[in-house]
């Protein structure tokens, strides 16, 4: 019998299992797409019973592809669960989904968010360390409030945290998600109790908070492939922090640089930041919450390149692997990327913006100009922000490159001549892998 444990990444793009072998560096990978409804309004959600579906038939895929690569029986000791912030699910009691999960980058609820009483909305970043507006799940709360939801008698509860109580774990909430959601003070790292009461909540919204790593019960939905069954499960938290812990340790003076749908630049703080330079990141779209490593904090600068690479992706009609890495080939051959993306206007990489807008004025251009202008767009405003957080922090001396969109050659040598010291991570999938590392702790803990 092979003796497996697994990290579980539910990514805005794919659902991805790593199956990890404990002791060898030996893994297999099973991924699905996230099973997004998009309306023709641009309204994305993940509804539930889709998301269920889906778990499933990753487990089972996983399973097949963990026998064929063993050529043994295996058996699942341990899953850790990690995913993308903000997005998660109302529950009524007994804890039945009252309707679908808003993906993070949807703009749903914004004018509730923004209809909160003054004394709140001019508080919220300082004590949240979180920018007001759609992204938080605060604005999906309210907007299902504004449905009908009795918020007394419903909890919240991310994604990474339902696909463990749908696997039979206690009903929790990690610090790095629940971080998220704009309903915990980062000061003292619990409810903040005044919004809840504005919003006609009480404390039951936020269910017990627990660091990641932390035993959560075991699986026993009886509904998945029987190899899972007893398994361990813990949250190991938000991806893009997940990601950056699996390299080792995890230092004060490096840049973390995550690349999925989004694109986070992170710094570890041993204590949060104050309640002024929380407020004043946030107004410039850098948040400052609670690290996955318990007692750590983070600052994450986000922006949504990767969002805004897959729909050019997508707007040339590059679907696959092998038209991505003839892409790349291109972008690597230019002998002057930035001239090559001259004349081309990008606007959209901005967390309070997120929509791609292109303008292109001058003949001849193609994927590889507007690719070019893309990570040109991208640079600009990971400088923007390293600048902000500068004047709070330390420079950095060195960077980590994590993500998927960082293994395009042409992406990493962008990167890297903005970032300090850059290193890029060998792996393609760091945050399941990071999410591995957790389950295997907890075994042997």
């Amino acid at each position: 019998m092979r003796e497996l444990v697994a990290g579980l990444d539910i990514g805005s793009n794919t659902m991805k299992l790593l199956l990890h072998d404990m002791d060898k560096e030996n893994v297999v990978i099973a991924q699905i797409p996230t099973p997004w409804t998009i309306s023709g309004n641009g309204l994305t959600v993940l509804k539930s019973d889709d998301l269920i579906q889906a778990l499933k038939a990753l487990l089972r895929k996983s399973m097949r592809k963990a026998e064929t690569h063993w050529r043994s029986p295996v058996n699942v000791n341990a899953l850790a669960i990690s995913g993308m912030g903000e997005t998660g699910y109302l529950m009524k009691r007994p804890h039945t989904p009252v309707g679908p999960a808003y993906a993070w980058f949807d703009k749903s609820g914004r004018n509730l968010i923004e209809a909160l009483p003054n004394e709140l909305r001019t508080s919220f970043e300082g004590i949240t360390g979180l920018p007001l507006g759609a992204q938080v799940s605060v604005a999906k709360i309210l907007l299902l409030q504004s449905q009908g939801v009795d918020l007394k008698k419903s909890r919240w509860i991310n994604i990474p945290e339902f696909i463990a109580y749908i696997l039979g774990a206690d009903h929790v909430g990690e610090y790095s998600l629940m971080s998220r959601t704009g309903l915990i003070d980062q000061s003292s790292g619990g409810p903040w109790e005044e919004l809840l009461r504005t919003m006609g909540a009480d404390l039951d919204l936020i269910p017990r908070l627990v660091n990641a790593g932390s035993f959560i019960g075991t699986v026993s939905n009886k509904n998945i492939p029987a190899e899972f069954l007893d398994a361990k499960i813990t949250i190991a938290g938000h991806d893009h922090l997940v990601a950056a812990s699996s390299n080792g340790p995890m230092l004060d003076d490096v840049y973390y640089v995550s690349m999925g749908t989004a694109e986070v630049l992170l710094r570890i703080l041993d204590e949060p930041l104050n309640f002024s330079t929380r407020a004043y990141f946030a107004k410039n779209l850098i948040n400052s919450v609670r690290h996955v490593v318990p007692g750590k904090h983070v600052i994450v600068a986000g922006v949504k390149t990767g969002l805004l690479m897959r729909r050019a992706l997508n707007l040339f009609g590059i679907s696959n692997e092998i038209q991505r890495n003839a892409l790349d080939a291109t972008l690597m051959k230019m002998n002057q990327p930035a001239a090559a993306a001259s004349g081309i206007s990008v606007t959209g990489a901005r967390n309070g913006d997120g929509e791609l807008s292109l303008t292109i004025a001058r003949d001849e251009v193609g994927p590889a100009e507007v690719f070019s202008a893309l990570l040109d767009h991208g640079n600009r405003e990971l400088l923007r922000l390293i600048k902000i957080i500068e004047e709070s922090v330390s420079p950095a001396k060195r960077s980590m490159l994590t993500g998927g969109w960082s293994q395009m050659e042409s992406v990493a040598a962008a990167r890297s001549s903005i970032l300090p010291n850059c290193v890029r991570s060998a792996r393609e999938q760091d945050t399941a892998f990071g999410a591995a590392l957790f389950a295997r702790r907890l075994i042997r803990h």
